[in-house]
């Protein structure tokens, strides 16, 4: 269905795709993967017209094709869901889902129709929202679904998907999985680009393996293929072991406290407390309110009742520049793209940002050497790709960009760190690094705050996990690090909660 021959690709200072290659057949599912940086999302750009090669072919049912823009993609039958999404936040759900093919009743745009059937393509992924809402009030991980469904409405024959579930929780995740072996059964190709090593096993047919910008692997079956064939395939080398935590948190220091908080969001009556030393997870599906609670603890949304304490203190926070200088408090946004980094400055600069007050001279002069004796050291803590401190961060992988978020508020050295999915688009390696970067902080005395739809990362890292449904808290688990255990009683409570939801 479709074959790509040694495509080349550069950016300013980075080499992101040399000679690489790739055959996706029909009716398939075929994984792409490789390190953050290694030139996934670069290669699907240039599969869907979003960018040029600099040399290479691409072939289409047995036919070169040279692609102006997505728009001839799209005409050609190649679809895409990319890891940084694409829709218009002030549009309605339906009109992202249907804009390219906008019905019209005479010479005016039929919005029931436009309601009626993209309502239709987010029953397939199991969104229950209603079509005209603005898509700025949905979750991230709604948008997410939003943009798979938009996907689906161009009946492509590629579908190409750039960690399509990055975002979703396990029982999304299975919604999900359904609809695409329901695709490939159809003759669809799909290429499938996932750092969840479990997911690739268990869906795809295929896997090809991208290693800087190379073709390592290419087209090899799944049957039979190990975790650690396919780690060492990526890294050239095995699998880093995380090391349990040293430390235990202390119990008679509660450094965030929530007492009957209320928000705008609709959270009513929460109530948590999070020790010095705690990871205190905060897990639910999609639009349980988690997401929405820590924005209100650090001042982006309205707190209407109740009080939050820090350090035993009742406090009212109005921005996240407040949160960080006065309260000692940092907050790692799950939407990297729009609130973790500024795209067009350099890394140095992105790093810095948290205290550039701190490192200003006398005068307030800030020089770029400043900004990199900061950044520097974090960036190699982190093992952030990068030829320089100078590369404009809008040219770094999804992971990369996600380590930059990171390190500003590790530069910042903040008491309490709200830290919403770390991990989305990371590479097996890299969230090594940042399971260990936690446990170290916790294990210092810092406090963390986790939001995780990765239910084994949650068990992975979490001391205590509270139960989110419908912006309540609806149980709590103690974590013992046992997988089943944890997600037993998880998904027990959550099922608990919408039972007493759907009798009322």
């Amino acid at each position: 269905m479709l074959t790509v021959s040694g495509v080349s690709m550069s950016f300013p200072g980075v080499r992101a795709l040399s000679d690489a290659s790739l055959i996706l057949n029909q009716g398939e599912v075929h994984a792409l993967m490789g390190e953050n940086g290694a030139g996934k999302s670069t290669l699907i750009k240039i599969i869907t017209g979003v960018q040029k090669p600099d040399g290479g072919r691409i072939q289409l049912d047995n036919t070169e094709i040279t692609l102006a823009n997505t728009r001839e993609a799209i005409r050609l039958g190649i679809s895409a869901v990319h890891q940084e999404r694409n829709l218009i936040p002030a549009f309605s759900v339906a009109e992202n889902i249907m804009l390219e093919q906008l019905p019209t009743k005479g010479r005016l745009v039929d919005f029931d129709r436009i309601n009626r059937e993209a309502k239709q393509h987010l029953q397939k992924v199991g969104l229950d929202v209603d079509p005209s809402t603005e898509v700025r009030r949905l979750s991230v991980a709604q948008m997410q679904m939003v943009e798979i469904a938009k996907a689906l409405s161009h009946e492509a024959k590629v579908l190409l998907l750039d960690e399509p579930t990055a975002s979703l929780t396990s029982g999304e995740t299975e919604i999900f999985f359904k609809l695409v072996r329901q695709l490939r059964n159809h003759g669809t190709a799909i290429l499938f680009v996932s750092h969840k090593l479990e997911e690739v096993l268990s869906i795809c047919d295929r896997v090809t393996v991208l290693r800087d910008g190379h073709t390592t692997l290419m087209g090899a079956p799944t049957v039979g293929m190990t975790r650690q064939t396919l780690i060492e395939a990526m890294i050239g080398r095995a699998e880093r072991v995380v090391e349990p935590r040293v430390g235990q948190p202390d119990l008679g220091q509660v450094k965030l406290e929530a007492r009957e908080v209320s928000t705008a969001k609709g959270h009513a009556g929460v109530n948590f407390k999070l020790h010095k030393g705690e990871v205190l997870g905060f897990y639910g599906l999609v639009g349980a309110g988690r997401t929405e609670l820590a924005r209100a603890l650090i001042g982006k949304d309205a707190i209407t009742a109740g009080e939050v304490l820090v350090d035993g203190k009742p406090v009212r926070i109005h921005s996240i520049e407040q949160a960080a200088k006065r309260y000692r408090m940092g907050y790692v946004s799950e939407d990297r793209k729009f609130e973790g980094v500024i795209l067009s400055h350099p890394i140095r600069s992105n790093v810095a940002i948290t205290v550039w007050d701190r490192i200003a001279g006398l005068l307030g002069f800030l020089t770029a050497s400043d900004e990199r004796k900061v950044a520097a050291p974090l960036s190699r803590q982190l093992e952030i790709r990068t030829p320089n401190l100078e590369q404009l961060v809008g040219n770094l992988s999804g992971g990369n960009q996600q380590k930059v978020s990171l390190a500003k508020w590790l530069a910042a050295d903040v008491d309490i760190l709200i830290i919403d999915e770390p991990t989305v688009g990371i590479d097996i390696k890299a969230k090594a690094q940042i399971q260990e970067l936690i446990y170290k902080l916790v294990d210092n005395g810092k406090s963390v705050l986790l939001i995780s739809s990765d239910m084994p990362e949650m068990v992975a890292l979490a001391d205590r996990i509270l139960i989110f449904h419908a912006f309540r808290i609806c149980g709590e688990y103690v974590n013992d690090r046992r997988y089943d255990n944890a997600s037993r009683a998880i998904m027990s409570a959550i099922h608990a909660a919408q039972d007493v939801v759907a009798k009322h």
